[in-house]
């Protein structure tokens, strides 16, 4: 596993080197911005590779100088199972001022935003969402999965912005701002305090410097994502259904990348423990009646899984998945007890027992030896403390949903309406409506439009005599501004 680990940890190593080169190398904006993201994700990986690296030799380490392991309860050394934890739907609402989005007014603020979620040394990034007054929220609908959670997870949601003042992405206010200084103070006292802002080892995080990833960045020209808000989820917030989660801000206004947040964040946060989605166990168990001697109950496979014990009558039912002959419960109020008979040839098995209403209704199950009986006790009481650990994500199997193919990064939409970009000559309306659409459809020739025919020509008139005559021309339209058409609607 370590190996594993240090193998991820030196791909994310050549892809940050990859990350740096192409941020420098690249002059359009949309490029830029996805190699500062890149960037960004493989600090925070090698940083998750290397905290993971040192948790597990912290590990080995206490385990090699422990004096007496079997000091330790039964209940120490249980471990319980992993799951599955999946976040989608994230929502985060803004909140602009009533000048901004409802008259329009002030100058147009643009950020790029994306989120990071890690958990544990696992980390995924949301695509990036291009954010001005116009919108409302930020979204981010994509399901996120984490497939090795323990119910101790903190599923850490760290939201990340840049911002695309001037529309330009190499240009920005700090950068315009030591080049000022630089002139100002001189040769030698100018290029110090323009190495500082740039990025050098030692400069402020909020400028482009050492950042809290402890790695040091790289002085290349380009956006630069900041930290603008985060959360931390755990067990306590698993629900199944949307839910209303605190944001820390983690910036102020004054910031380039500043964006107006509630202090709040949607999503939909659910956990699948694979004592719920997968068997735990399986085997011949024979039900015996009450009264009735102990070879005498129907011999049924049982299939432990989730919150119930699905009782058939062959394997081939169960792995069909027909209905169960029989379904005990199995959940936070169920008792058992070893049902051991004294005496030779004597089967040895377990009750379960269940409420339902008032009523107390017991199942006695037999194995066909003592260390079949035993497997199934151990399975029974690892199941009951995988159920006390994940807590209410026992309830009832929450349903997970399954995230699409990630595809590459698409540019970023265009700045404005298409209907500010076109002006149009009267005399070529159509002509240069057709060669826009054919231009956005890829170079595809649209089909003839049905409303085509009402700017064609009108047919010819026939006059008595048998001439046939064309309607007179249109009056001349006086010269001015050419009209503008708009596609959007």
């Amino acid at each position: 596993q370590d190996t594993e680990i240090q193998r991820k940890m030196e791909r994310e190593l050549r892809l940050r080197e990859g990350a740096c080169k192409l941020l420098a190398a690249c002059s359009r904006r949309e490029q830029a911005l996805e190699a500062a993201k890149s960037l960004l994700v493989c600090n925070s990986r090698v940083l998750a590779y290397m905290a993971e690296l040192q948790r597990r030799k912290e590990a080995q380490v206490l385990r090699r100088t422990a004096r007496r392991p079997s000091d330790a309860g039964p209940t120490d050394e249980r471990l319980p199972c992993r799951g599955t934890v999946c976040i989608s739907d994230l929502r985060i609402p803004l909140m602009w001022k009533d000048t901004e989005y409802f008259r329009n007014k002030g100058e147009l603020h643009r950020c790029a935003v994306f989120c990071l979620l890690q958990l544990g040394a696992e980390i995924h990034d949301t695509p990036m969402v291009l954010v001005d007054r116009t919108l409302t929220d930020i979204c981010f609908e994509s399901a996120v999965l984490f497939s090795e959670a323990g119910p101790d997870f903190e599923l850490k949601v760290e939201l990340y912005s840049a911002g695309l003042a001037g529309g330009s992405a190499q240009g920005s206010t700090p950068r315009k701002l030591a080049t000022r200084l630089s002139t100002s103070l001189g040769r030698s006292s100018g290029k110090r305090v323009r190495a500082a802002m740039d990025g050098a080892p030692g400069s402020p995080p909020g400028n482009g410097g050492t950042s809290p990833l402890l790695l040091p960045a790289p002085s290349v020209p380009g956006p630069k994502f900041h930290l603008l808000a985060h959360a931390v989820l755990s067990l306590a917030e698993v629900q199944d259904g949307f839910r209303t989660h605190d944001l820390a801000i983690a910036s102020n206004e004054e910031s380039s990348f500043w964006l107006p947040l509630y202090g709040s964040m949607c999503c939909r946060l659910a956990a699948q423990p694979r004592c719920m989605a997968a068997p735990v166990t399986s085997g011949f168990l024979r039900l015996q009646q009450p009264g009735a001697e102990a070879q005498s109950g129907a011999r049924l496979y049982c299939v432990l899984r989730g919150t119930d014990l699905l009782c058939y009558h062959d394997p081939g039912e169960a792995e069909a998945g027909l209905e169960p002959a029989l379904t005990i419960a199995v959940n936070k109020e169920t008792r058992i007890r070893a049902a051991e008979r004294e005496g030779r040839g004597q089967p040895h098995g377990m009750a379960v027992t269940n409420r339902y209403g008032g009523e107390e209704v017991t199942h006695t199950l037999l194995a066909e030896s003592r260390a079949e009986a035993q497997r199934w006790m151990e399975a029974f009481w690892q199941h009951f403390y995988d159920m006390s650990q994940w807590k209410q994500c026992c309830d009832e199997l929450m349903r997970i949903e399954v995230p699409p193919p990630r595809r590459p990064p698409a540019m970023l939409p265009r700045q404005g309406s298409l209907y500010h970009e076109m002006a149009i000559d009267p005399s070529d309306d159509i002509e240069a409506v057709t060669d826009i659409l054919t231009q956005r459809a890829g170079g595809r020739v649209p089909g003839t439009p049905p409303w085509l025919s009402l700017f064609e020509e009108p047919p010819l008139h026939a006059t008595p005599s048998g001439r046939a005559t064309s309607p007179s021309p249109p009056a001349r339209r006086p010269w001015g501004r050419p009209r503008t058409l708009s596609l959007d609607a």
